[in-house]
């Protein structure tokens, strides 16, 4: 079954704007008459136009965006905006086409102004934004978690999904399309959202996706490797992540110190920032201590300036996840939050302090009170893996059991690596396919089992494919008190396979074969 394209949030009642000024506050030329048109909405998708909409063409890597103006007016369109090769491609269309150098470069404050969601815009939420290379989903569910808590209506945009107060959708990419990150914002204002947590990724930062968008706080988690089939190394890489510290795009900052990058952000920056480490002999302004680590919990005291301290606990393994959260829970005070407000709303009733939070396929438990003890996780990376592995197996009393597979046409940089670590830190490794993409799997699964044999030969190491099967081997390898790591689908819903979106579901899978395994599973999060 090919799996659903999640649909892309819009304002339920836009007010309608006229192009003559939109073509006047931009410079933009105009071909044809746009003369009493007016738009509701903007998007790069011919195939998502609704009536009202300004359709966007760029160039594609096949073929030119205004190759599909005649669908967009057909679906509704008022008007097309593209660059001078997209004007003549559009021209059979007969909509009026608004010529601009780089329509990908302009989308942004273009949505920005036909949605009312510029930077100057008073009635929009307070705007969070964190980035860096793992941890950004972590941080924007946790922040959100402590916003609720503390009795606001909340907005977020993930790599996982997307919410409106209680709505949720699943979301397409890390970060929307400029066009759809505008439209977002406007459906969360109607809703009376008052504060909103993004994820953004460097692409989005690369890619134009938050143009037109200043946040009142940014915060940066770390840099390590990934990505690499986007960027030419870890320094442009790191680059690509530095415009979320200009004024342009946030008002004031927070900036963790735990990898080396951090302080070059602190260097690089031009905005108000403050610093935090989990590391002791690591000056920052803000430290992180763990002062308990559970099965299911990670408790940490947070110091900062002034003598300000909190002691709280969040619902999820390792120093990584009590990091992500200490955090959010600055970035909270940057925005204007009382430290002494945030430890009130997290107290609960029997006098303890917790965080309220959920986070779909980020070392989540899958499984129930008996039998082995398996998480899925989202991590794709060395990193990432590094620090999983290190927080299940300080969890677990029996032998650690990891399975994965890799993304096809993706970054192949990192594959031996994460096969490498992958193998460190597990008694019991199986290797498996995730998103095979174009590339054929077997292919993959070669790189990645040979990493792992060459650097460690007496590693128990398994190749079971498909994914059904090799959860199911790796329940059959564990039994009580051991512990699976299933990392890379996390909390997807399809697999890729020749472009195909196959609905498939890793946390169903590690349910059903623990069911018929004879455990018992943890039931699905509502």
């Amino acid at each position: 079954m090919t799996a659903r394209i999640p649909p892309v949030l819009r304002p339920e009642h836009p007010a309608p704007r006229p192009l003559a000024e939109l073509a006047n506050a931009f410079g933009l030329r105009v071909v044809g008459s746009v003369d009493g048109v007016e738009a509701t909405g903007v998007t790069l998708s011919a195939a998502e136009v609704q009536p009202g909409d300004v359709f966007v063409g760029v160039h594609g890597v096949h073929r030119h965006g205004a190759d599909f103006a005649t669908e967009a007016a057909e679906r509704g369109a008022v008007a097309v905006m593209t660059d001078s090769d997209g004007a003549t491609i559009a021209a059979p269309s007969g909509l009026p086409v608004l010529v601009v150098d780089d329509p990908r470069a302009a989308l942004g404050d273009v949505s920005a102004w036909i949605y009312r969601t510029d930077a100057d815009t008073d009635d929009l939420p307070q705007l969070f934004a964190v980035t860096g290379t793992n941890g950004k989903t972590s941080t924007a569910y946790i922040l959100e978690g402590i916003l609720v808590q503390l009795g606001l209506v909340t907005g977020l945009s993930s790599t996982a999904e997307r919410h409106i107060g209680s709505l949720s959708v699943t979301s397409r990419l890390t970060t929307p399309e400029a066009s759809e990150m505008h439209a977002l914002l406007a459906r969360m204002r109607e809703s009376e959202v008052r504060a909103v947590a993004v994820e953004v990724s460097a692409q989005a930062l690369s890619r134009h996706r938050v143009d037109g968008i200043v946040f009142d706080v940014v915060a940066f988690t770390n840099l390590s490797h990934d990505h690499l089939d986007d960027y030419a190394d870890m320094e442009e890489y790191f680059q690509a992540k530095l415009p979320l510290f200009q004024p342009e795009h946030g008002r004031r900052g927070v900036v963790s110190l735990d990898s080396e990058w951090g302080q070059r952000v602190v260097e690089d920056s031009r905005i108000p920032l403050t610093t935090i480490t989990v590391h002791p002999d690591v000056e920052a302004e803000w430290h992180v201590d763990i002062t308990e680590a559970a099965a299911a919990y990670t408790e940490f005291r947070l110091t900062g300036p002034e003598g300000r301290e909190l002691t709280t606990r969040v619902p999820l393994i390792g120093w990584h996840m009590a990091a992500n959260a200490a955090l959010a829970i600055v970035m909270l005070v940057e925005g204007g939050y009382e430290l002494g407000a945030i430890a009130q709303a997290l107290e609960a009733d029997d006098g303890t302090s917790g965080i309220d939070t959920y986070l779909p396929g980020r070392t989540e438990r899958v499984s129930g009170d008996d039998g082995p003890t398996v998480y899925v996780d989202f991590g794709h990376s060395p990193d990432a893996f590094l620090t999983t592995l290190a927080a299940v197996r300080q969890a677990t009393p029996g032998k650690v059991l990891m399975l994965f597979g890799v993304d096809g046409d993706r970054d192949t940089t990192k594959r031996a690596e994460m096969a490498r670590v992958a193998a460190a830190g597990s008694d019991v490794l199986v290797i498996t396919d995730h998103h095979p993409r174009f590339e054929d799997p077997a292919s993959i699964r070669k790189v990645l089992v040979d990493a792992a044999r060459e650097a460690y030969p007496d590693r128990e190491l398994y190749e079971v494919v498909p994914p059904e099967a090799a959860i199911r081997r790796a329940v059959e390898l564990v039994g009580e008190g051991d512990a699976i790591l299933w990392a890379g689908p996390g909390h997807q819903d399809y697999r890729d396979i020749q472009g195909v979106r196959t609905e498939y579901s890793a946390r169903d899978e590690a349910r059903s074969a623990l069911r018929e395994a004879g455990w018992t599973p943890a039931e699905a999060h509502r």
